[in-house]
């Protein structure tokens, strides 16, 4: 899928616009309304700080945007075609039967609709098999959900061929297996709601105090294990059977109400007095930012242990090295390879630095960390490899800080190989402005290659040692850089 169609740029459809783009798909974008184009490129911009420090993986080229000035220009030359025009289903109808028309025979086209099934919005269209319901969450670039559903006569081949280009960018397909008004999320969602707006209108609580009722209790233990996996643990050893046999019966009583209040005018204006209130007079774009801000940051946290949200930014990162790898020796086949690899370029998020407004040492590590990983893809130490229960682990360290680095930054990694044999690989990196070149610090690294389930200092694989000799034989030509072999504290003379 190398071009979508992204048909209605409300915050939907440009939330599927600035991920796409940032993934290096090119955008084909068409929306009626005459000052669409000037707000979508307004939204991507707003979008990509926030999808530049989601991964620390440094991402290739971004994607180019075009506007078309109608629908047929829209989907003409599109792969995949992604619809998010209002929630109104004679406007989805009608729009899908042109799209169907003229779109190629075989182009997905999926409908960001959050409550209509698929079999209602296929009815009328031409080869009815390809349209399916691709349901994402706001912000769509960062949030990784994207339910998928097939309508009666949706194809199978279509629903495997949609859940792996949703995967390609950096999504969870969900596959909704049987259709219904709401899909899945939303009904969950809905049933909250529902009761929050009881919980207003009968003056029990205001919109303040449901949110904290949420975010510093459920809401926490949801990002990680949702309702059901929730309450399996509050059964204690027994899991779920105690929990319904221990709170099954309150489930009778009149605790809730499932039917939605009317929504009088007095209850609008306590929903919007009090929403008002509570975001304390920051506008919607800085609440954006801070929203951004704090997923980015329970998405990284989660990436360390591997689960939920975190496993599919850990999965996203992981194709995403294989392709910073797959670009890096695509441009060293043609440079000297008697000359430093550069493998690793990264550019300084303004939340790597410090009360001073330079790069914290920390970011240094990672700069200098991501550089090592660079040169074990390079020699072979890909997934696979790591899979089969061997590594290379970084034993000892020394960084020297030789010049201040700032926010926004190009930084540019020269790596050489010192000296290697069958268990070490001695490593020194230099860090350069990506602008001018001027180096601005160094990083030197031994590292041994680790048989993890033995947990002991082994030989490479024979292919990744030949590798690795090869670019220290390579390298042996070179003066031994400056500063390597340091300690802390040495004089300069």
């Amino acid at each position: 899928m190398k071009t979508v169609a992204v048909l209605g740029t409300g915050v939907i459809g440009a939330g599927w616009a600035a991920r796409l783009l940032f993934n290096g798909i090119d955008v084909i974008a068409y929306d009626p309304d005459p000052a669409a184009a000037e707000k979508l490129r307004s939204a991507i911009a707003k979008a990509q700080p926030a999808l530049a420090k989601l991964s620390m993986v440094t991402a290739g080229p971004v994607g180019q945007l075009h506007i078309a000035d109608d629908l047929q220009a829209a989907v003409a030359k599109a792969d995949f075609i992604q619809e998010n025009a209002a929630e109104r289903l004679d406007v989805k109808q009608d729009l899908l039967v042109n799209v169907s028309h003229l779109a190629g025979d075989d182009v997905i086209i999926a409908s960001s609709t959050s409550g209509f099934m698929p079999s209602i919005l296929q009815q009328q269209c031409r080869n009815p098999q390809r349209v399916i319901v691709g349901h994402p969450f706001n912000p769509v670039y960062l949030l990784p959900l994207v339910e998928v559903v097939a309508g009666k006569r949706s194809s199978d081949v279509v629903i495997a061929q949609a859940m792996a280009f949703y995967r390609q960018i950096g999504m969870h397909p969900l596959h909704v297996r049987k259709e219904i008004d709401g899909h899945l999320s939303d009904r969950l969602q809905e049933a909250l709601w529902r009761e929050a707006l009881h919980l207003v209108n009968d003056g029990v609580a205001t919109t303040d105090e449901l949110d904290q009722a949420v975010i510093y209790g459920p809401g926490l233990r949801w990002a990680i294990m949702g309702t059901c996996l929730t309450f399996h643990l509050a059964g204690g050893d027994h899991g779920m059977r105690h929990m319904l046999e221990q709170f099954g019966p309150a489930l009778k009583l009149p605790w809730t109400k499932l039917e939605a209040p009317e929504l009088s005018a007095d209850l609008i204006e306590k929903m919007v007095a009090q929403t008002q209130a509570q975001g304390a007079n920051k506008s919607i774009a800085e609440l954006e930012q801070l929203r951004d801000a704090c997923l980015v940051a329970i998405m990284q946290s989660l990436r360390s242990f591997d689960y939920a949200a975190g496993a599919t930014l850990k999965a996203y990162e992981t194709r995403q090295a294989a392709s910073a790898s797959d670009r890096a020796a695509a441009t060293i086949a043609d440079a000297d390879p008697c000359q430093p690899l550069r493998l690793h370029s990264t550019t300084v998020q303004p939340d790597w630095i410090d009360y001073n407004g330079h790069m914290t040492e920390a970011r240094y590590l990672q700069v200098f960390g991501d550089a090592n990983d660079a040169i074990m893809r390079h020699i072979g130490v890909d997934a696979g490899y790591l899979a089969s229960g061997f590594s290379y682990y970084t034993v000892e360290t020394h960084i020297r800080h030789l010049n201040e680095v700032s926010v926004h930054q190009p930084l540019v990694v020269a790596s050489q190989v010192i000296s290697a044999d069958a268990k070490r690989m001695h490593l020194f990196h230099a860090l350069h402005r990506g602008v001018d070149g001027s180096l601005l610090a160094t990083g030197e690294h031994m590292m041994l290659h680790v048989d993890q389930g033995a947990n002991k200092a082994v030989p490479a694989k024979p292919a990744v040692l030949e590798k690795l000799l090869t670019v220290a034989a390579n390298h042996a030509g070179l003066d031994r850089p400056d500063g390597a072999g340091r300690f802390v504290g040495q004089g300069r003379g």
